[in-house]
């Protein structure tokens, strides 16, 4: 059974993360470090998000 909240949830901190990457992309000396990590957390709540929605 999904969780709906649950997934719900994921999606808000998945566009928190969006926000965030565009955010630091658009700094005067943006850390692609930093980049690199918070594109990494939304791809693997991205991923989580697609395995509790599998039908």
């Amino acid at each position: 059974m999904i969780n709906e909240n649950h997934v719900s949830a994921l999606h808000e901190k998945h566009e928190a993360l969006d926000k965030r990457i565009d955010d630091e992309m658009h700094r005067p000396f943006p850390d692609t470090v930093r980049i690199t990590e918070l594109k990494r957390r939304k791809l693997r709540i991205k991923e989580e998000i697609k395995a509790m929605t599998k039908h």
